[in-house]
């Protein structure tokens, strides 16, 4: 499998950015252009849910939605899931993203935190190319947090 990563600096709290992107109500409102609704349609958040994600007109050329089964969830800090359904899922034979919130230490930094966004894939066909779209729309997103939290 590949590797793709990338990280923003949030100027949040990571428990903060965590529990926003836990939360599908918050989540869906963030920026609607990128995502438009997450919600669990198995579950509750646990490892084994299913969660649908629908994504905004911004992205929406690319990738419509996905399902995602959640396979680890690291309180506080990371959740891993594995695309099973939608267009990721029919551009790769895996594919499997991590978001986690790292806090910045030290004592200028509490309030800030890594917001960062990791895929692991296959590509299904040699002319399927990597996760760029993916990865810099998720940049986006998770760089919306600072707006959106200030309203929040």
């Amino acid at each position: 499998m590949e590797t793709m990563k990338g990280e923003v600096v949030l100027n949040i709290p990571s428990e903060k950015a965590w529990e926003m992107y836990r939360n599908n109500a918050i989540l869906s409102k963030i920026n609607p252009d990128l995502l438009s609704a997450a919600e669990y349609i198995q579950g509750d958040g646990a490892p084994g849910s299913l969660r649908l994600f629908k994504l905004g007109p911004a992205i929406r050329n690319y990738v419509k939605e996905s399902v995602e089964k959640i396979e680890k969830v690291e309180t506080g800090r990371s959740v891993t899931y594995e695309v099973i359904g939608g267009d990721l899922k029919e551009m790769y034979d895996a594919y499997r993203v991590t978001f986690s919130f790292i806090p910045i230490e030290g004592d200028n930094n509490v309030n800030k935190c890594i917001a960062e966004w990791k895929a692991e894939f296959k590509v299904s066909a040699p002319a399927t190319p990597p996760p760029e779209k993916a990865k810099d729309a998720a940049l986006r997103f998770l760089k919306s947090f600072d707006n959106f939290q200030l309203s929040y």
